[in-house]
């Protein structure tokens, strides 16, 4: 009896083993990075990011074949992202062109399988009542500017409209709101960047004499959603869920405009006027949020890629045609 029990006890064991096995198997995990850019108490990617955070919609696409998503939003943005993606600690991320240009230039397996935003707007923020004007005045001047961040790539794009480098200035490496802290106390003449510019004006704390728009599209920002190699060859299927899941949200956002605005304000901390002003100074809504890696983004990347060469922020070129993925975007096309 008690070796009859033994073997019993010693089946059971083996089983349990065998299940506990079995489910560590089939737990199946996405992990994904995003640039925090918010404002408010809750992050914020940005764009369609929010979207597709805040409605689940990856969690929704990816539900019938047993993946758990799990959110990482980074402050310290593209540099903690591309350690993360070196570790192996990420399967996916939204994540600014500088950003991904550097990574992939380094090493990263990552694959190009969408377009997470386009036409992305950049300002130049002054002291009210400054001097500065256009690009050309801020020869010599101290510019406060996020190194490291696509934020560093757009001011290049700037500058090079005017025949200008960073070496016609004093750079000072400074986060977001760093700079803007440091324009305040007049320790800086200017700062570049995003919403946060928009947000200083609006406080009546800076002046935006010029902007990626109004230099005729130079410096115009770019988000891709990248993901890396092993996940394109060992789970395509979620790879076709993840732009199914990003052109619908696009169409979405296309369809309910005024719900997009408010949905971003909500999740950024920013208000919907200033949202709504950004917003207006883009291209039209549909191009920006645009996921298709057509003609005129390619071509766009590519400038990208040339401007970090050319800047030195990257020693090693791409291939931007290896780079991309698109075969997903074209399972699904409309």
């Amino acid at each position: 009896m008690h070796s009859l029990s033994r073997s019993v006890l010693k089946l059971l064991t083996s089983v349990g083993l065998a299940v506990l096995s079995a489910t560590h198997a089939s737990a199946a995990e996405l992990n994904i990075a995003v640039s925090d850019i918010g404002a408010g108490n809750q992050p914020a990617g940005g764009g369609l990011v929010d979207v597709i955070h805040s409605q689940q919609r990856l969690e929704k696409a990816l539900a019938a074949q047993g993946v758990t998503v799990k959110w990482h939003f980074f402050k310290g943005a593209a540099p903690l992202i591309n350690e993360a993606f070196a570790n192996g600690q990420l399967d996916m991320a939204y994540l600014g062109d500088l950003g991904s240009i550097v990574g992939t230039s380094a090493g990263l397996d990552t694959r190009v399988i969408a377009a997470a935003a386009r036409g992305g707007n950049h300002y130049l923020a002054v002291a009210p009542g400054s001097p500065i004007h256009s690009v050309a005045d801020l020869r010599g001047k101290r510019v406060g500017l996020f190194r490291g961040t696509a934020a560093q790539l757009s001011f290049a794009a700037a500058l090079h409209s005017a025949g200008m480098t960073e070496k016609d200035l004093n750079v000072i490496n400074l986060d977001f709101a760093a700079a803007s802290a440091a324009l305040g106390a007049r320790q800086i003449d200017a700062t570049w960047g995003g919403m946060n510019i928009l947000a200083l004006r609006e406080r009546g704390q800076a002046d935006v004499p010029f902007s990626t728009h109004s230099l005729g599209g130079a410096g115009e920002l770019s988000g891709l959603v990248l993901v890396t190699g092993k996940l394109v060859n060992e789970h395509p299927q979620w790879v076709h869920a993840l732009v199914e899941a990003q052109r619908q949200a696009a169409s979405w956002a296309v369809q309910n405009h005024d719900a997009y605005i408010q949905l971003l304000a909500e999740q950024s901390g920013y208000s919907p006027a200033l949202l709504r002003a950004d917003l207006d100074a883009s291209a039209p809504l549909a191009d920006v949020v645009s996921p298709e890696l057509d003609a005129a983004f390619v071509a766009r990347l590519q400038a990208d890629v040339n401007a970090a060469r050319d800047a030195r922020l990257i020693r090693h070129d791409i291939d931007v045609g290896q780079w991309l993925a698109p075969q997903f975007l074209q399972q699904t096309a409309p």
